[in-house]
């Protein structure tokens, strides 16, 4: 079996239109292409915060103005989201390695994720989606929406905060493993998947929440035998305290210290 490579892609460095998005994925394709001539597998996976959130808050907006337009759970923008971003990149792809005549395949998986119902997330949402907002559009729109939760995200405005549980497995992962082996590009897990609890019957349900793209990602990556995991983001490197006056950049972190500065 060749190397497999996860590559996650920052849902922010997609950009925020399809316009902007069809020409970074073209962007990246290049790259990512580079990589399956050098013989490894990769899948790519990406985040969809911003898209998710353009989504929900269109369905919202709708349905508040048109009886006609329904309201839309998340895990079903979730999975438009995803649908919309995978077409982008599975096409950027697939017009990369043709201009290179390479007969590989690529394929849009949009998986189910399996979280523990009980997990703590689900009372204390912190996974921010959607546009931006002032601190008192903020307030004005939880005031508009009870139940609602927005928070400052990283020192870049208000953004929604919805519950994020840990993934415990990909439901697909054997069908995603067998797509790899033959030869094709996978585009699985964009936005962390989607959620789903297993049920007593074995039946899975989705339920309201975002699995972050970056923990579903490193799953996916245990799950296939990857040999490699890359996060791709749209600031310069990983740091702590990220927005603070004393935020530290990162170059380089053993295993020992990210397990430290995770807790």
């Amino acid at each position: 079996m060749c190397d497999r490579i996860v590559i996650a892609l920052g849902g922010n460095a997609l950009g925020d239109t399809p316009a902007e998005q069809i020409r970074r994925a073209a962007h990246a394709a290049v790259s990512l292409v580079d990589l399956i001539e050098k013989g490894y597998e990769i899948v790519i996976s990406h985040g969809n915060g911003p898209q998710v959130g353009m989504i929900s808050l269109a369905f919202d907006e709708g349905s508040a103005a048109n009886a006609k337009i329904p309201a839309m759970p998340l895990s079903e923008c979730s999975a438009m989201s995803q649908g919309y971003i995978g077409f982008h990149l599975q096409n950027a792809v697939l017009r990369e390695m043709k201009n290179r005549g390479m007969p590989w395949q690529a394929v849009t998986v949009v998986p189910q994720v399996e979280v523990d119902a009980a997990d703590k997330a689900f009372a204390n949402p912190t996974k921010p989606i959607g546009p931006y907002y002032t601190e008192s559009q903020a307030k004005e729109l939880m005031k508009e929406n009870p139940g609602s939760v927005y928070a400052e995200d990283a020192g870049r405005g208000y953004r929604r905060m919805v519950a994020s549980p840990m993934p415990i497995d990909i439901v697909e992962k054997d069908d995603i493993d067998s797509l790899l082996s033959d030869e094709f590009v996978i585009i699985a897990c964009g936005g962390g998947g989607i959620p789903v609890i297993k049920k007593a019957t074995g039946e899975y349900e989705s339920t309201c929440a975002v699995i972050d793209k970056d923990f579903a990602s490193e799953k996916l990556a245990e799950l296939v035998g990857a040999t490699h995991f890359i996060i791709l983001t749209a600031v310069e490197r990983v740091a702590l305290i990220f927005g603070k006056e004393n935020q530290t950049e990162l170059s380089e972190i053993t295993p020992e210290e990210a397990e430290l500065s995770y807790v």
